[in-house]
C-alpha cells in the first residue's frame, strides 16, 4: 500500500483517552489478541493517571487522523545506581502500514525522549518466532539471549 504521506509519531498525553482506545485495538488486531486488548479496557480515569505518570510512555503513529502503529513503553528507575531503563512492552503496526519504517520512527522517537531525560538504555524483547521483530531490534540494538519466566501471583 502506497501512502501519500509519512505518519507523525507523537506521544500521547493524560488528555489522549481516544487515541490511547485506538491505539489498545492496533495492539489487539496485530498481535490477534483483540480481546485482551478491547474487551475489558480500563476506565477513563485509570488511562488518564497513566498516560500522565513520568513512567509511561505511550507514542501513536497517526495518518490522515488514524492511528495505524504506535508503542508502550515504561521507564524503570534503577536502585543499584542513579539511572533508568526504557522497557518496551508492546510496539505494533497495522498490517497494511508494515515495512514502510513506522517502527523504527516509533523506536527513533523513543530514544529522542530517552535521551532527553537521560535514560541509560532501552530495551526489548521478542519471540524468536517473530521474524520481523527480531529483524528489526538486531537493526537497531545488540543482541542478549536471556530465559524469560512468569510467575504466578496465586
Amino acid at each position: 500500500m502506497t501512502n501519500k504521506s509519512s505518519p507523525t509519531i507523537r506521544q500521547l498525553l493524560a488528555s489522549d483517552i481516544k487515541e490511547m482506545r485506538k491505539l489498545l485495538a492496533v495492539f489487539g488486531e496485530a498481535f490477534d489478541e483483540t480481546d485482551t486488548y478491547t474487551a475489558n479496557q480500563p476506565g477513563d480515569g485509570y488511562l488518564r493517571e497513566i498516560l500522565g505518570a513520568d513512567s509511561f510512555i505511550a507514542l501513536a503513529a497517526v495518518q490522515a487522523g488514524t492511528v495505524i502503529g504506535g508503542l508502550a513503553a515504561y521507564e524503570l528507575r534503577k536502585f543499584e545506581a542513579e539511572r533508568s531503563e526504557i522497557y518496551i512492552y508492546d510496539l505494533a503496526v497495522s498490517a497494511g502500514h508494515r515495512r514502510q519504517g513506522i517502527a523504527t520512527d516509533l523506536i527513533e522517537r523513543l530514544r529522542a525522549i530517552a535521551a532527553q531525560r537521560g535514560v541509560h538504555v532501552i530495551f526489548v524483547q521478542a519471540d524468536r518466532s517473530d521474524a520481523p521483530a527480531v529483524e528489526l531490534y538486531t537493526k537497531l540494538g545488540t543482541r542478549e539471549e536471556v530465559l524469560h519466566f512468569d510467575i504466578d501471583v496465586t
